[in-house]
């Protein structure tokens, strides 16, 4: 499969979804042991991960043993860990288990003094085969694939960097959830929100309702679970009436009435002739769809 655009490269699910499953938990793992040694920080802005010039990493986390950061090279392919002290260490991503990578992992930060206990269930997907340090089942790794997804990565972090500097009202970072393995960016209106229901697999109810304590427009980038294909999506929470009637950009978006969010398929963008242009129309659209029908005031909350 070929693309009009080699920075937004092809990421049919069914050539990687196995490698997809198993680079998801080894994110989750690596996610966890920063949230295992950082503050919280609202809407549980201390725990994702970050595209990076060669993939993931947790940037720096600021532990009582040593500050240290976790990356995930998919240029090179080795996972590494540094150490404000001067301390490196890596080892090979290959096919392996998830319970190999949690081993190999825990080993080498129990080797720089860094040991670390997390909560070994992985979070937000349906029955998981196992916890951690027993998953045999999840061993796949294609490493053109991922080098694919990473390149796809660091395009839609580009537009959506873009997107978020037009918002001067409190906004998220462009950040990488390992819960849900989602490049997402959040706008907020300022306005307080009904308490969320929750119901997010193996996450407390309180982390979803204080993540959505007050009224957000959030769009992001699945890179296919549970949707079949590798799609952008826009929510807006409390969804206004009339949300999902509002025109959106570009004609190839919809609203996805079980899901309750406006979606927009990624091939759709990479084969259009500006993707960048497509998918921040989507971006605004979307937004204003949320911003107008909740009458946020968007004089005071963006810029030009």
């Amino acid at each position: 499969m070929s693309h009009p655009h080699p920075a937004w490269p092809p990421l049919p699910l069914e050539e990687w979804g196995d490698t997809y499953a198993t680079v998801h938990l080894w994110t989750q793992i690596a996610g966890k042991i920063r949230l295992a040694h950082m503050p919280w920080v609202n809407h549980s802005w201390h725990v994702p991960l970050y595209v990076t010039a060669r993939g993931l990493g947790t940037g720096l986390i600021a532990s009582d043993q040593g500050s240290f950061s976790i990356d995930f090279d998919f240029v090179e392919h080795h996972l590494e860990v540094t150490t404000t002290a001067g301390d490196y260490a890596a080892f090979p991503l290959d096919a392996m288990s998830v319970a190999d990578f949690y081993a190999r992992l825990m080993g080498v930060l129990d080797d720089l003094g860094l040991s670390t206990k997390i909560w070994t269930t992985p979070v937000e997907i349906p029955g998981p085969v196992a916890a951690f340090p027993d998953d045999q089942e999840h061993a796949s790794y294609d490493s053109a694939a991922v080098e694919r997804f990473w390149t796809a990565l660091v395009s839609i972090h580009r537009v959506f960097v873009r997107f978020r500097a037009g918002f001067q009202g409190k906004v998220s970072p462009v950040h990488f959830f390992w819960g849900a393995f989602d490049l997402a960016v959040t706008r907020f209106s300022g306005r307080t929100a009904p308490k969320h229901p929750g119901g997010a697999p193996n996450l407390n109810d309180s982390v979803m309702r204080e993540a959505y304590s007050h009224e957000v427009s959030s769009a992001g980038f699945w890179p296919g679970a549970g949707l079949g294909e590798a799609a952008f999506y826009a929510y807006a929470y409390p969804q206004p009436e009339g949300f999902a009637e509002y025109p959106v950009s570009p004609a190839a978006a919809y609203y996805q009435k079980d899901l309750g969010e406006f979606l927009l398929s990624y091939e759709a963008v990479a084969n259009s002739e500006d993707p960048d242009t497509a998918l921040t129309a989507f971006m605004q659209t979307t937004y204003e769809a949320a911003a107008d029908l909740a009458k946020w005031d968007r004089e005071a909350l963006e810029r030009a």
